[in-house]
């Protein structure tokens, strides 16, 4: 069983060169649970999940993992508690499938490097969690984009974590993919315990797949809680600027967002 590790983001300030994204922001991530960031473009979802993995060091505040803030852990110790999939990851030149998988074992391995039996065991289980087994001989550059973003999916299943970021993961994805890997995720949350966080782009999935979720806007953590609590007409008029109707939705009863139009917000 996965020991609950508590991430926690404390008066985080974050930006890029002169400017500023996100200011004195407050966040603790419910462990063992699936929260899901959702926003419009440019709202600082993903500039928030960069910083929670340390990628992106905070201009003022911390992000804090049981009380230590992550700068101070080494990068390997780091790495076995907190998984990220970026939003446009990059693979080396010619590395094929299984490699690049085989590469979330590293911070698992000593000096050596030298691969265990369960190391190669948790390969094929990432591999076959995410069909892509049959294309593990194969270079990822000629994979096309849903293939890749299984298999970056596979590499982040193999690192083995108790916290999982993933920036976008249905990016590239069909309607059938989406729905799996968000399958695969909620068997991982729920076998596991994996804290899960990802950034998601359509509300109505991350309603149905998460426990939490958090809506920024502007910046900010407009609200955050349960579905119920978060996808509201009112939401969706004052982060997203859309008119909606909000129903059950009829297979899994979370909240279902109906847009009528455009909803021009006067602030």
């Amino acid at each position: 069983m996965t020991i609950n590790h508590q991430l926690t983001a404390r008066g985080v300030s974050l930006g890029y060169g002169e400017r500023s994204i996100i200011t004195g922001l407050d966040l603790e991530v419910p462990p063992g649970r699936i929260t899901s960031i959702v926003g419009p473009n440019g709202c600082g979802k993903s500039t928030l999940l960069r910083s929670l993995s340390r990628l992106l060091r905070p201009t003022a505040g911390d992000v804090l993992l049981d009380d230590t803030p992550l700068g101070s852990r080494s990068g390997k110790e780091l790495a076995r508690t907190l998984g990220l999939l970026p939003q446009t990851p990059v693979a080396p030149e010619g590395i094929v499938v299984a490699d690049l998988v085989g590469r979330g074992r590293h911070p698992h391995q000593g000096l050596m490097g030298r691969w265990s039996t369960h190391d190669y065991e948790v390969v094929a289980r990432s591999l076959t969690a995410t069909a892509t087994m049959e294309l593990s001989e194969r270079a990822v550059d000629e994979l096309s984009g849903g293939q890749r973003q299984r298999v970056w999916i596979a590499m982040a299943l193999a690192q083995e974590t108790d916290i999982l970021l993933l920036d976008e993961p249905t990016t590239y994805l069909d309607i059938a993919n989406q729905l799996e890997v968000l399958d695969l995720l909620t068997d991982l949350n729920r076998e596991q315990g994996t804290t899960i966080v990802m950034v998601l782009h359509d509300l109505n999935l991350a309603a149905r797949y998460s426990d939490y979720l958090v809506a920024m806007h502007h910046g900010r953590i407009h609200s955050q809680g349960g579905p119920d609590h978060v996808v509201t007409p009112e939401t969706m008029a004052e982060v997203f600027g859309v008119r909606a109707e909000v129903h059950a939705d009829p297979v899994s009863g979370t909240p279902l967002v109906m847009p009528m139009g455009r909803h021009h917000v006067h602030h």
